[in-house]
């Protein structure tokens, strides 16, 4: 449906309301800050600090400030086009298929130049950043547990050390969801590390191979609660007992 005189100039009243305060916004803030150098922004006499992570900081905000006045700019290239169209008598019309656009569609933005079929923003971009191939799968070409052949020292058994130590993590988003302790939300906390059975970290014998005795360790202490040991086989000897 053909639009009236009274509905363009009544949109165009509306684009330019839009376009004044856009204009205000950008120019106003001397386009978010980014008129102004960065060292000037970050106040110091140069631009190596002596606190890296402020100077992170500083690069995240002047990103974020080159988004805003990107998608303002954007915006304004947009209302500026709508009313490009109404000086020319071409606003209202498709540009890909030259029919009408729905009253209803200009009423809720403006600076429509597409019926909905033709939107070329409704279609959700499946490109994803190269990067993600290489992070793919987790730990990249330093995970080795797909190999068959392959049960050496990689990338994650790497992470794993590091996350052991601790994380900002809760037990709320640990990989396990049963986890109640702090110590086992790394992953494959419950892992056996230098050994193979429980057993095996908590039995020694002397030099000679004849002497076994039992080291009280978190793993055996942990054997028993499980009910695979019995206390009346184990010699009770005050000299085996270590809390580790």
């Amino acid at each position: 449906m053909r639009l009236d005189r009274d509905k363009i100039e009544s949109l165009r009243r509306q684009l330019l309301e839009e376009q004044s305060d856009l204009r205000k916004r950008i120019n106003e803030n001397s386009h978010y800050g980014l008129a102004a150098s960065y060292r000037d922004s970050t106040g110091e006499l140069s631009s190596n600090d002596n606190h890296p992570a402020d100077i992170g900081t500083d690069m995240f905000e002047r990103s974020k400030d080159s988004a805003l006045l990107e998608k303002e700019a954007f915006r304004l290239e947009r209302v500026e086009a709508a009313l490009e169209r109404m000086n020319t008598g071409e606003y209202g019309r498709c540009v890909a298929c030259g029919k009408f656009i729905p009253i209803e569609r200009l009423d809720a933005l403006p600076t429509a130049i597409y019926c909905v079929e033709h939107e070329p923003r409704q279609n959700t971009s499946n490109d994803r950043p190269v990067e993600e191939e290489f992070l793919m799968p987790p730990f990249g070409r330093t995970s080795l547990d797909g190999q068959g052949d392959q049960n050496g020292f990689d990338g994650e058994d790497a992470w794993q050390i590091v996350e052991s130590w601790g994380t900002s993590n809760t037990p709320a988003m640990a990989e396990n969801n049963n986890v109640d302790d702090y110590n086992l939300m790394f992953i494959e906390a419950e892992e056996n590390d230098g050994y193979v059975e429980s057993l095996e970290s908590f039995l020694a014998t002397d030099i000679t191979g004849h002497h076994v005795s039992v080291v009280r360790n978190r793993a055996y202490h942990r054997y028993m609660a499980d009910n695979e040991g019995d206390h009346l086989l184990e010699p009770d000897d005050d000299r085996d007992r270590s809390p580790y």
